[in-house]
Order: structure tokens, then sequence, then C-alpha cells
């Protein structure tokens, strides 16, 4: 039998996690997950001797208090100052033997600083998932079945044969006064930001909102200097983009709060980004508490690049100084952009910039919904697959762009945009392309309970006055145009959803868009978003509707709930149930009803029912030739009601 851990008590919310993570399902709605301070758990997790696969716990605000029933090396670190063995104080960073049946408390975490770390010789060996031992809470699987350590849980240790010589380590100093180094962009001036909202946004000293997690840290600050009034079709608020990846460390802004993306965070949503934390800084994120301040320093991917080397070279041999903290900055400006395609007569043109030093981000086409430019991401993203380095890490289409994650130790940034732009030359006509799809209808709740109650909750504890309160529908009905409540629940049964984009809000959620431009509501995003969402709740945000893959925040406004869009069980080959280009269809069922669907699919008694199909940009071309002048007037209709709502925003 191997040794094992027994939690005592269990902390405020301990979990265990790993260094990398789950790379490669960012693309699905995946979250890395793995320790939000990397930097930490690399040390004290290489202190003990551990490979850098082992699994540790992370803790936060309370640490827990465990027992071994075997002797074994520990090391703690990152906020935890007040950690004991027995009555012996435990230093962090030192490495000390832990011996069977002592008592190991790692007590309170006040700061500075979040989170504190525990490395175990050894290594935790509770099961994969997904490729990883790290806890996904919110998706509700890895480390101790997908949840918080509670007491009494006993976790089986790895073996201690053939591990690294152990050694005491140097650990980051922690503070409430941060300087973050980000390299500006992809997006900024002009086209989101005035040049004086740029400068803003660098020199404000931001301060961490109370409501920040492993999902994202929220800032608190001065509102954004837009330089456009709105999204267009993307949403209401200048803050609104065509959907579009985001990396782990992007500042995204949601409405007027900017967050940091974390190591839990979203993959793919509408928001602009005018920053990324670099690679070397990254850690600092887990270590972030509410009410310590914040001041963005822009660098150059060149300083970001040699940071990350330093770094590197020093967890190879801890016998080093710790890496140095490089002084030069860059200026507030987006990155230059890497390469510019011109538009032919069987391509957009497109931009190849970077998004911190490890993404680039391709963006293509005019800032709005284009189908044959969908298209032609998705081919552009199929020919990298078909022909990827090594060092690609993840391949993430948007509507109108395609996020590309390396390994920034094996490639460069260069290298890549010109291999792309190599691959971009030779794409077949996206007009002529017919891609394999499916028939997939869903049955929906409309007006369901929790939808109401998410919007209840909202209006209790986050934004009473918002336009879209009490009643998300009535704000649809009112910004369409439409002359009844119902006439929304019609338009989305009516409408035929083209899948754009997985992983939009989690795990396989959907962002799908109407081929009929009829059929396409326009709305606003929540500004801020929501703290709770109901998992498959249905939502519209711009002209896009999701289907919410699990219960978490959100910012799409509600019409109603489905079915599960994930599941993941031994049976599945993948947990994931829809695809890109599949065709969505919704029935109207009660709630009653609904629910016996949902537990049948959870379950795996039933699937999704679905049938082949085919899409093509002639099924759209027939459809805007056969209504030209109806699709004209709707479209004049809502952007009409589109003006006069913010005309009353301002009122």
């Amino acid at each position: 039998m191997p040794a094992t851990v027994t939690v005592v008590a269990p902390g405020t919310q301990t979990t265990v996690q790993d260094l990398a993570g789950r790379p490669g399902l960012w693309d699905v709605g995946v979250p890395p997950s793995g320790a939000a301070d990397e930097l930490t758990f690399a040390l004290v997790n290489a202190a003990v001797g551990n490979p850098a696969t082992a699994a540790g716990l992370e803790c936060v605000l309370t640490g827990p208090v465990l027992t071994c029933d075997e002797d074994r090396l520990v090391c703690v670190g990152g906020a935890v100052r007040n950690a004991t063995i027995g009555n012996w104080r435990l230093r962090p960073g030192l490495v000390v033997r832990w011996p069977a049946g002592t008592v190991l408390d790692v007590g309170p975490i006040d700061g500075p600083g979040m989170r504190g770390y525990v490395a175990i010789q050894g290594g935790l060996e509770v099961p994969r998932v997904l490729g990883s031992r790290s806890t996904f809470i919110l998706g509700g699987f890895g480390g101790h079945d997908g949840k918080p350590l509670a007491a009494g849980i006993r976790l089986p240790l790895g073996r201690q044969e053939n591990l690294l010589t152990p050694q005491s380590v140097e650990l980051p100093v922690l503070s409430d006064a941060w300087q973050l180094r980000v390299i500006p962009g992809p997006h900024g001036a002009p086209e989101h930001l005035t040049i004086d909202g740029v400068e803003a946004f660098f020199a404000t000293k931001w301060t961490v909102d109370h409501r920040s997690d492993r999902t994202g840290v929220r800032l608190i600050g001065p509102t954004p200097g837009w330089a456009r009034t709105d999204g267009g079709e993307a949403g209401l608020h200048p803050s609104n983009v065509h959907d579009s990846a985001y990396p782990v460390g992007g500042i995204m802004l949601s409405g007027d709060t900017p967050v940091i993306v974390g190591k839990d965070g979203p993959s793919l949503g509408g928001f602009v980004v005018p920053a990324v934390v670099i690679e070397a800084d990254r850690w600092m994120l887990g270590q972030l508490r509410a009410g310590d301040s914040v001041q963005l320093v822009p660098v150059t991917p060149e300083v970001a690049s040699e940071a990350i080397r330093s770094r590197r070279r020093w967890l190879t041999d801890l016998r080093q100084d710790p890496a140095p903290v490089a002084a030069s900055v860059g200026t507030p400006d987006r990155p230059r952009t890497l390469h510019r395609g011109e538009r032919s007569a069987t391509a957009p043109s497109y931009t190849i910039r970077c998004a911190g030093e490890r993404h680039l981000l391709v963006e293509a086409g005019p800032a709005e919904l284009d189908l044959t430019v969908r298209v032609w991401i998705h081919l552009l993203a199929q020919a990298l697959r078909d022909d990827r380095p090594a060092a690609v890490t993840e391949i993430v289409e948007g509507v109108r762009s395609l996020l590309v994650a390396v390994d920034s130790a094996r490639i460069g940034l260069t290298e890549l945009a010109e291999r792309l732009a190599f691959l971009a030359a030779g794409l077949d006509d996206p007009e002529t392309v017919v891609l394999p799809a499916r028939e997939v209808l869903l049955p929906i709740a409309f007006d369901h309970p929790e939808a109401h109650e998410a919007m209840r909750r909202y209006a209790t504890s986050v934004r009473p006055d918002a336009p879209w309160c009490p009643d998300n529908v009535e704000f649809i009905r009112r910004v369409n145009d439409l002359a009844e409540r119902d006439e929304v629940f019609e338009i989305v049964q009516a409408a035929t959803y083209l899948v754009v984009g997985l992983g939009d809000v989690y795990l396989g959620a959907p962002v799908a868009v109407p081929i009929d431009p009829r059929h396409r509501l326009v709305t606003t995003k929540y500004n801020p978003a929501r703290t709770w969402t109901p998992q498959n709740a249905v939502g519209i945000g711009g002209i896009y509707l999701c289907v919410y893959g699990m219960e978490g925040p959100g910012g799409y406004q509600l019409v109603g709930r489905t079915v599960p869009v994930w599941r993941l069980s031994p049976a599945d080959e993948q947990p994931w149930l829809l695809r890109q280009f599949d065709l969505i269809r919704f029935t109207p069922v009660s709630a009653e009803q609904l629910a016996h669907e949902r537990a049948e699919i959870a379950a795996g008694r039933a699937d999704l029912k679905t049938a082949p199909a085919t899409f093509s940009i002639a099924d759209v071309r027939r459809i805007e030739q056969e209504a030209p002048m109806e699709i004209s007037t709707v479209r004049a209709r809502r952007r009409a009601a589109f003006e006069a709502e913010r005309a009353r925003w301002g009122a």
C-alpha cells in the first residue's frame, strides 16, 4: 500500500495542483488549471527533489492540517508564514523531515500574498484527468474528485526512489504593491482605445477587487478611454468584440472592468485585450490579494523573452541567485504587426500580432461577422494542425481570429508568423469549400427558473440599475424593436444556429450565430459580468448565442436552459458533445421535461439528437438572395432600436 497523507482539517480551499496543468485543450474551453503561483510551486517542488510533473497542495486564507503515515521531506512556500510541524516553526523554502504521525499545520495565510503551497517528497498520486492531476473546481474534475479537500480524506503519495537531491530554496518576496510587466496589445489605439486612453491605462495604479479568484483577477480603477461608442454586431458596449481567444495572463476589458485571465479562466470571449502579462511575471497573479495595488509596466517582447530565459536558467540550477528583474521598459503602444496579408479574390486581409510573448493572434477581415472569414480562419487552423510544429501547444479558433500558443523555449513568434503566412497563401477559396457538419436538435426550456435566479442574484448583489434588469428577455425585446416578449422565443426557435466557436464560457460551450440574418437578435453583454450562471443556461450577447458549459460567471443575456454539452465519463471518447460548424435547432420543452432529459444525458443513458449534414457559404448566399430587402429592413430596424437604447442609457 502506498504511503498516504490524511487531511485532519482542510483549510479554506485547499486543492491538489501540479505545475503544467492540462495544456492542449484551450480550443474546447478546458483551462490549464495548475498552480496559480507557478514559480513558488516549482521551487518548493524542486526543493524536496520531486520531478516537475509531481502534484502538491495549493491553499488560500487558511491552510490545511495534515498527518502522514510515513517519514517524508516537506517544503512550504508562498504566503505561508506560520506553518508548524509539531511545535516547531517551519521556515518557508526550508526542506525538513516530516516524521510519520506528527501534525503539519500550515496555519493562516493572511498576507502579504494570497496563496500557500505544500510540496511533499514523492508528490501526490491522485489520478490524472485529461492528462493532469490539477483540480478544476468549476468543472468538477481533477485532484480529489474535482473538489477542495475535506476532513478525513486520504491522499496517496508517490514513491521516494530516484528523486533528485533535496535542497532548500530562496523564495520570491511577496508584497501588497505589485509591478506586473506586460506586453501591450493585441488590441489598443486607435481602433478600440484612444491614445490618451492607452496611456492612462498604463499610468493607473489599479486596485485588486475582492471578487478575484483563479478564473481571473478583477482590477478597480478609472473607466477606460474608449475610441468608439459600441462594438457593433458584437454588442452595445465598446469593449465588445467578435469572439476571440484569450491567453492566460491576457487583460480583457469586461465592460469597463479589467480582468486578468487566470489559470482557471475562460479561453474564448468577446472582449478587448489591451495587454498580456509576461510569462515570467505570471506567478504574481496567484498572489494578488484584494486591496493590493497593481502597476502595469509595458515592456518589449525582447525584455519578456530574456526574463523567462533567465527564470528557466534559475530553475535548472537552484544554486544560482534568483533571476534579476529587467529594468528596461517599452512604450504603451500596440506591438508591431509581424505580418500583414492583403485581401485577394479568395482570401480576406489579415494581420498577425503578438498577444504576449507566447501567443500569436491572427485577425482577419473587417470587425464584423462574415461567415466567409470564419471558414477561412478554420481552413488556416486546419492547415496549421496538418503541418504543426512540435512547439505549438494550442490552436484556438475565434469568429474572425486564430490564437496560437507556443513553447517559447522552442520556437520564436516571428518564425511562427512566417509559417502561418506561408500556409495562408495556399488555402482554398472559402466560398467553394463544403464542410462536414451535423444537425443537432437541443431541447430548451424558455424562461427557466434558474435563468431568472441568475438575473435576481445579479440585480440584488451586482448592479440593480442595469438596463437588462430585472428581465433579460424584456431587454432583448426592447433593443430589437419587437412588439411582444414571446417574439424573442419565437425567433430563437425559428433560427438555425451555426457553431462558430467552442469553449465560450468553458467546457465545450458553443458560441453560435443564426445563418439567416433575420434571426440575428442584437444585444449586449452584462457590464460588469454576472458572478453566477446556471450550467447550460442559454444566452445571447451581441448577435451570438451561447450555451454555458458549466456553472460560473458570464455576461450573455439569458433566455432559457438546455441539456449538457459536456460529459466527462470513461465511456465517451471526448467529453465535449458539440463540434465546430454544427447546425443547432432548439425545440421548446417544459422545465420538468428538460430536467428529465438533462439527467438522461448526464448519466449517459441518452445522447444529443444529431444527423449528418454539411455547411457551405453557398447556403448563406442562398438565403441572402432570397430575401435581400427583408434582411436589410430587419437590420435597419434593429440598428435604430440599438441606438435608441444607448441614448436612453445616456439620458
